[in-house]
């Protein structure tokens, strides 16, 4: 097996930020009697409790943990049974996590919020469907990272953007194409299709 570590500066201010947050509902817990079953191994980590018949009840947050906990902030692991560079681990990872992100979004990008069938044979056959847009999703995200258009869109930006070239029929005459634009032609060349053009 073999263990990736990536450190991420904007993950690591977000999870200080929520660590924080967490200690500090903490102490709220113990200052006013407040405790949950679920949080004793986390009162008992951070903080020190004692009681005196002088001064009461005293919260005292143990520094040293918490400081090391920090320490662990903004760091993150993947694990892989192959052997590869850590930016080949991550980029598999950010691929897979393009098609879980798909699965999420079939519900409404590709209209399976509701399923709306009758039988269990159209059902397959709306899920292969899906499945097979989702496969689609995953080759426009590889060529947007091989030809770096994710420094100019989001993948659902390009698509959208996409979205807008348009085509009129009408019976008896050719069909016309709305002109497209020079960023949606360079879009088409990134992924070596011919620009849609009136006939």
């Amino acid at each position: 097996m073999y263990l990736h570590l990536y450190f991420n500066n904007d993950r690591h201010a977000e999870d200080v930020r929520v660590l924080d947050k967490r200690l500090g509902e903490l102490y709220h817990e113990l200052q006013t009697r407040q405790h949950l079953e679920a949080h004793a191994k986390d009162y008992a980590k951070f903080f020190e409790v004692k009681t005196t018949p002088k001064r009461g009840r005293q919260v005292t947050p143990k520094d040293e943990t918490i400081k090391q906990a920090k320490q662990f902030c903004g760091y993150w692991a993947l694990l892989t049974h192959e052997k590869m560079t850590a930016s080949q681990a991550l980029h598999i990872y950010r691929s897979k996590d393009i098609i879980e992100k798909g699965f999420g979004n079939i519900k409404d990008r590709l209209n399976g919020r509701r399923l709306l069938v009758s039988s269990e044979k159209s059902l397959n056959g709306k899920i292969f469907v899906q499945f097979i847009g989702l496969i689609l999703v995953a080759g426009v995200n590889q060529v947007m990272h091989s030809k770096q258009l994710y420094r100019q869109y989001s993948l659902q930006q390009l698509l959208d953007r996409l979205d807008e070239v348009e085509q009129f029929t009408a019976p008896g005459r050719a069909p016309k194409v709305r002109e497209v634009q020079a960023d949606q032609a360079g879009i088409y060349d990134s992924f070596d299709i011919i620009n849609p053009v009136s006939l």
